[in-house]
């Protein structure tokens, strides 16, 4: 249900995103006028930053309302080119407040890379994200730009937006830009762990233990629905029916051990004699006797 501007004054709402635009900024998530922040008032109506400002730098005063429609109804500055993203997410959930738009530096990198975000690695991510997707690419500020993330918004809280940034949003400004600030951090982690030589992926046990506790604490995960009971929740990407039609394939990192494989299927090879096979046939285009 959408906060009123009873339950909290319009200026202290100004100056949440004012904070959180700051945050960001600092962050690095936001260079130039980049990113875009906003807030459901009501039923018809949504506080958002305006175009061509930095986000680290906003005062109460540049931000602006907008209908559910996109057309400014306050403010001195103009709205945010991206506002149609902010408000198709609000209209597809109603449980949504508000939503932070910005391009953090290591999960924009897997946007660019069409590279899916791997799973069953950190408990928190576990918890608290889940998968995450990646939309097709559309050029963004349009309605055919926004509708990129229709198909995703009812399974996660944040979204990649392919050659372009992250998504995400929540109840309240802060949890939005939360979802954010947990995804790049863990992009980075990958990359760093992928340049140290692995990662190191969860067992099937300890994933389901963390998705348990996901569903004790109240957040949703299409991995707890009973049509993937029978799925592997690591290996098989949630999204992955998407990546067709979105261009996402699997290149910087390995898929997840398949956690349904038989542990006996590698135990049954002969090594010594795949070795001694291997040996014969090299020596022989080298014209030598093994």
């Amino acid at each position: 249900m959408a906060i009123t501007t009873t339950d909290r004054s319009l200026a202290s709402l100004k100056e949440e995103i004012c904070d959180i635009g700051r945050r960001i900024y600092n962050k690095g998530f936001a260079a130039g006028n980049d990113g875009n922040i906003s807030f459901r008032l009501n039923d018809k109506e949504v506080l958002c930053t305006p175009t061509q400002i930095s986000k680290g730098f906003m005062k109460p005063s540049d931000l602006c309302i907008v209908d559910m429609d996109g057309n400014q109804v306050a403010g001195q500055r103009k709205r945010s080119s991206e506002i149609l993203l902010h408000l198709t997410i609000m209209k597809d959930r109603p449980d949504v407040n508000s939503v932070v738009h910005c391009h953090p530096p290591h999960a924009t990198a897997f946007a660019v890379a069409r590279e899916p975000i791997p799973q069953c690695v950190l408990p928190e991510v576990e918890v608290f994200l889940g998968d995450i997707p990646i939309t097709k690419y559309e050029t963004p500020g349009n309605q055919k730009f926004a509708d990129t993330v229709r198909p995703f918004v009812k399974d996660s809280n944040v979204v990649i937006l392919a050659n372009h940034g992250t998504v995400s949003f929540g109840e309240t400004v802060e949890k939005a830009y939360w979802w954010t600030e947990i995804l790049d951090a863990y992009c980075k982690i990958l990359m760093l762990s992928k340049d140290l030589g692995r990662v190191t992926y969860l067992s099937k046990n300890e994933t389901q233990e963390l998705l348990a506790l996901k569903q004790q604490w109240g957040f949703k995960d299409p991995r707890l629905e009973k049509s993937m009971e029978n799925c592997d929740i690591c290996a098989n990407d949630v999204f992955r029916t998407s990546w067709g039609n979105t261009g996402v394939s699997r290149s910087a990192f390995d898929p997840p051990p398949a956690m349904n494989a038989s542990p006996s299927s590698s135990q049954n090879i002969d090594y010594e004699a795949v070795v001694k096979a291997v040996t014969e046939q090299v020596c022989k285009e080298l014209g030598l006797s093994a």
